[in-house]
């Protein structure tokens, strides 16, 4: 279907404003998205969940809690954040964090796990499992339900989820009740996918973007098919059951329905959605777009539903 037109109005705006900019800096385009995300929302439209607190999470990565305003025990997500493995932080997710408390029912533990190109891969792999065995020692203060533990997380965030679904898996826990990876990024190696040709230019995040985010995280040496990397390339079978989000307009669209489509042949239960006319990103325009804002509803229903069946 035809670009959502909330979504092509915001698009023609931010594209006159970049013209002849080029590439920035690290420094530069993390102040850009914070500017975007964080700095744009006002009170009003800032999602009401029962409490937010700052925290350090396994010894020395900030954290943010946030908990549902109902009585637990309840699940606990935890939530990568998005960025190419290059920006992003607590401040710039804290919108799609509240929606899942508030929808999901969840308290959600946000992770700020170290970044490229000062810390590159696997710094954030290990950041985010260490996150998620510290989250499953420290379950009776958060949810409080050791047996609905999730993980979360979009773009690099939903790798990094999906990485983390399969290491403990593998590696003695915790055990996961389930996964929700939002436009994930699943396959480093990847570059002939057709929405990564379709949806190169234009649309928030480029084929250009995803060159500089890979050349900043893994560099010229990594072996970019390892499923710590890319997790399209490891065994799938075993994992929890996962819900799976990608956008019609989205360059990581065919890797992400790709991932859905292996763990349902590896026997995982899979609930997939493709949201037609949205971008990547999409879950970050829901005051601008009704439309983004049903997909984000959406998606914290079916992850709802995977916790409490």
């Amino acid at each position: 279907m035809p670009l959502d037109p909330a979504i092509a109005g915001m698009l023609s705006f931010t594209a006159a404003a970049r013209r002849g900019d080029g590439r920035p800096s690290v420094a530069q385009a993390r102040a850009g998205l914070r500017a975007f995300t964080a700095g744009l929302r006002s009170p009003a439209s800032t999602v009401p969940v029962g409490s937010v607190a700052e925290l350090t999470v396994a010894g020395e990565l900030p954290g943010r809690v946030y908990r549902p305003d109902s009585p637990g025990p309840v699940p606990t997500v935890v939530f990568f954040h998005g960025g190419g493995f290059v920006l992003g932080d607590l401040d710039t997710h804290d919108g799609l964090c509240r929606w899942i408390c508030r929808e999901v029912g969840a308290v959600v533990l946000a992770v700020g796990y170290r970044l490229a190109p000062e810390a590159p891969f696997p710094a954030a792999p290990r950041d985010c499992i260490a996150a998620t065995r510290w989250a499953a020692d420290q379950v009776g203060t958060l949810g409080g339900d050791a047996s609905r533990l999730a993980v979360a997380g979009d773009s690099a965030g939903g790798n990094l989820a999906a990485v983390v679904a399969q290491v403990c898996r593998d590696e003695a826990g915790p055990a996961l009740a389930a996964h929700l990876l939002i436009c994930p990024a699943t396959d480093m190696t990847a570059t002939a996918y057709p929405s990564r040709v379709d949806n190169s230019a234009g649309l928030l995040l480029s084929a250009d973007d995803m060159r500089w985010f890979a050349a900043c995280y893994l560099g010229p040496d990594q072996d970019r098919s390892a499923p710590l990397a890319s997790p399209l390339r490891g065994n799938l079978a075993g994992l929890p059951p996962a819900v799976v989000v990608t956008a019609e307009y989205d360059p990581l669209r065919d890797e992400g329905d790709a991932y859905a489509h292996a763990l349902a042949a590896a026997g995982v239960p899979v609930t997939r959605h493709r949201f037609a006319g949205l971008i990547h990103g999409f879950f970050d325009l829901t005051r601008l777009s009704p439309a983004c804002a049903d997909a984000v509803r959406t998606m914290c229903r079916s992850l709802r539903e995977v916790l409490t069946s």
